[in-house]
Parts: C-alpha cells; structure tokens; sequence
C-alpha cells in the first residue's frame, strides 16, 4: 500500500493553517514593534518613528528592576518547591500501589484543571482563615499549587517508562535506596524533571490570577504591567517588559521541548 506521508497538503489547508499562526503571532509581533515607537502617550499604527531611547529609560526604572526580581526569586523558589514534592508524589504514584492511588493522582493534578480564580480565592480564603499577611512567601505558596502539577505530569510520565528491573538489580547489587536513586533512577528522569521545572519557571513568571489573590501590595510583572496599562506614564516601558516576558517565558519551553521530544529512548524501557 502506498504512504501518503510524502503527499503535500492542499493549498485551503495550508492558508487556513497559514492564518491561523499569524492570528496566534501577530499581536506579539505589534509588542516588539512599540517597544521602538516614539510615541509616548498611545499606540498609533504605522508608528510615526523608531527608537531604542525606551530600553534606556527601562534599564534605569527601579520599578521594572523590583518587579522583575520579584518574579524570578517567585518563580525560583516555587520551581524547587515544585521539583522536589513534585518528584516525589511521581515516585509514589507510579512505582507503588496502594488504596486511593489514582484518587491522589487526580488531587495533585486538580490545580492546574480548576480555573485561575477559583485557585486565587480559595488560596486567599485559606490564608484569611489562618490569619496569615499576605507577603512573599503567599505568592511562592500560590504558585506552587500549579507548579507541582507541571513538574508530576513530566515525572510521573517518565518513571512509567523506566524498566523497573534496573531498580532491582541494583538492589540485588547491595545498592541502598538513596544510591539507586542517584546512579540508576535519577539519570533517567533527569530530563524530564528539567523540563518541568522549565516549564513550571515560565509558568510561574507570567502568572497573573493567582498573583492577583495572594500578592498584597507586592508587583511581580505581569502585576506590574497590568498597573502600567491602567495607568500609563510611559506606554513603550511595558512593551519593552512585554519582549523581556516573552522571551523568559519562550526559551524555557522551546528548551523543555528540545529535551522532552526524545523522550522515548529510555535506557532499559524495553527489557
């Protein structure tokens, strides 16, 4: 029988699917082009002139610098946060069983399925309720709801393709849990609890909702900037952030694609 893999798609398909990323890309690509505008107040298509003067005035705002260093010790600390309970819940969930598996299974994952808000207010409520002030450590908390979930899902997929006879040999071996662990279990899922927590970091940096419920008077950026649109002083500002965003947030997950795509070729997955 004959592989139609080598036919080319037709034309309609190809400029529905043509149209489809510009709708997806285009209103990212009008951000980095009003990061050069010289227009200060409004944003008017085509710009009447480009610049550069706007990542000089963003390098010397204070507040972008606090916001930013907000979001990336945020976002570090919930990754690690993420990495190891994460890892953890993965290892439990897919080498035992036991009664009421596959209802923590749903538990754990449950965060990242409800919406942002819902998450935001019952977070808010929790700390309400146990008289806790908001601060930094209740935005680390917050994020972590969902960073978790990033981390398990890539885990957890990865220990279930691992051959659990290598486990045991190493066992049989005289290997104790914690050198299994290290020589044998942790090189196999290495590239997946990377790319999790590459993916929880991004995840993380661009949050908004939660933030919005569990931040007090604290800015990360993505707060910061929804501050600046409501009340601009320098328009261009934000759209210079918005470039810094976007590329914090897309190198992480073309990385964590990169890593994953082999994801298959697992040593000892098919003995």
């Amino acid at each position: 029988m004959r592989s139609d893999r080598g036919q080319s798609a037709p034309l309609g398909l190809k400029i529905a699917a043509a149209c489809g990323l510009l709708f997806l890309h285009l209103p990212i690509l009008l951000i980095f082009v009003y990061a050069f505008t010289t227009e200060e107040k409004s944003f008017v298509w085509p710009p009447p002139g480009l610049t550069t003067q706007w990542f000089a005035v963003t390098w010397n705002r204070l507040d972008v610098w606090d916001a930013l260093s907000l979001s990336v010790r945020v976002a570090a600390i919930s990754t690690t946060i993420a990495l190891v309970l994460g890892t953890l819940c993965a290892a439990a969930v897919s080498q035992t069983r036991f009664f009421g598996r596959e209802t923590i299974s749903l538990l754990v994952i449950l965060p990242i399925a409800l919406p942002g808000i819902i998450t935001g207010i019952a977070l808010r409520s929790a700390f309400a309720l146990a008289d806790i002030p908001f601060s930094f450590w209740t935005i680390v908390l917050g994020h972590a709801t969902f960073c978790v979930v990033v981390v398990y899902n890539n885990a957890v997929a990865r220990f279930r393709r691992t051959s659990g006879s290598m486990i045991e040999a190493s066992m049989d071996l005289g290997a104790d849990g914690f050198q299994t662990f290290r020589h044998v279990v942790l090189p196999n899922i290495a590239t997946a609890l990377l790319a999790g927590g590459m993916l929880a970091f991004a995840l993380s940096f661009d949050e908004v909702i939660v933030t919005t419920f569990t931040a007090g008077q604290q800015q990360t950026v993505p707060i910061w900037m929804l501050e600046e649109l409501i009340r601009p002083r320098q328009r261009p500002v934000t759209n210079v952030v918005a470039m810094v965003v976007v590329l914090v947030t897309l190198l992480p997950i073309l990385f964590a694609y990169y890593l994953t795509r082999d994801g298959d070729q697992i040593a000892g997955s098919g003995k």
